[in-house]
């Protein structure tokens, strides 16, 4: 009889196409995995040197490369969870990348025509700070986007929804193919509530040295977050699968959120086939010549 899996404490954030995923059944808080700053420091602390141990394994191997995407409103707390995340990971065996408004070049080509460019190699972990999910999002959101600065023919756009159906669909092919050779994708909502945004918008506010961080589209974006929690709905649900899953880690107490991104990163990681590249023939054939020449060499 097959071993049953033992269930994690993420496993019910996942959403991998197999069941519905509904913003109304979801909570932005839940019971901390901490019971101190100093627990969760150190709980951190291990999950990462883990993680770190297994991104050496994946550069020696050379077979698997992972994406890690983070999607969220603003404020929910991407840019520190990434860097705790990957802090005590090797740097050499990283790539971080965050997505802005698309230059005129970028603007002059398919929308995954720069996302393309960014992809990890294999052997390495790759991060989206927000990524190709921002064309069925904030594009969504605001559809005169497509015509106005995407300069997309108007013929194309008509029917608005069809646009984001066919997005949907080419983000799906996106990410098999990205699996198909080896990079694995794992998708990350940190689902922040608006009241927890709101206090933390006023905290930059209220902090001279968090004044760079503000930035008035933040304000005008929270007029329209029913909007963007259907967004958010409908784009998981389009684009949750196996291979590429959604995780939706709940985002108002930051510390409990950076545990569970990085326990799920850790589970994904352990999923992969990982294993020390076994020496070659010639090392095999040699080994004593060969130590034996640097014994002499040191001589």
């Amino acid at each position: 009889m097959a071993k049953k899996k033992q269930k994690t404490v993420t496993d019910d954030l996942l959403y991998d196409g197999s069941r519905p995923f509904l913003m109304s059944e979801v909570s932005t808080r839940v019971e901390p995995l901490y019971e101190s700053k100093k627990d969760y420091r150190k709980q951190l602390k291990a999950i990462v040197s883990e993680i770190d141990e297994l991104q050496a394994l994946m550069n020696a191997q050379n077979r698997y490369g992972v994406l890690l995407v983070f999607q969220a409103m603003d404020a929910a707390g991407k840019d520190g969870t990434i860097r705790r995340l990957l802090t005590g990971v090797n740097p050499a065996g990283v790539q971080v990348y965050s997505f802005k408004k698309p230059s005129d070049e970028e603007l002059d080509h398919g929308y995954l025509w720069r996302i393309i460019q960014r992809m990890p190699e294999r052997g390495r972990i790759g991060v989206f700070n927000r990524s190709y999910y921002e064309e069925v999002l904030v594009v969504r959101v605001h559809p005169e986007i497509l015509t106005r600065y995407q300069r997309i023919p108007e013929e194309l756009t008509n029917d608005t929804e069809a646009v984001f159906e066919n997005r949907f669909e080419e983000i799906r092919n996106f990410e098999s193919y990205a699996t198909a050779n080896g990079i694995r994708v794992l998708k990350f909502f940190l689902n922040v509530s608006h009241q927890e945004q709101g206090q933390r918008l006023l905290a930059r506010l209220d902090d001279p040295a968090k004044h760079w961080k503000f930035a008035f589209a933040d304000v005008d974006e929270r007029e329209h977050w029913t909007e963007y929690m259907k967004a958010f709905e409908d784009c998981i649900n389009a684009t949750a699968s196996p291979d590429a899953p959604w995780a939706v880690i709940p985002a108002d107490d930051k510390l409990n959120m950076r545990l569970l991104v990085a326990q799920t990163v850790l589970q994904h990681l352990k999923q992969l086939k990982l294993s020390t590249p076994p020496a070659s023939e010639r090392l095999t054939d040699e080994m004593d010549d060969i130590k034996a020449r640097l014994k002499n060499q040191q001589a």
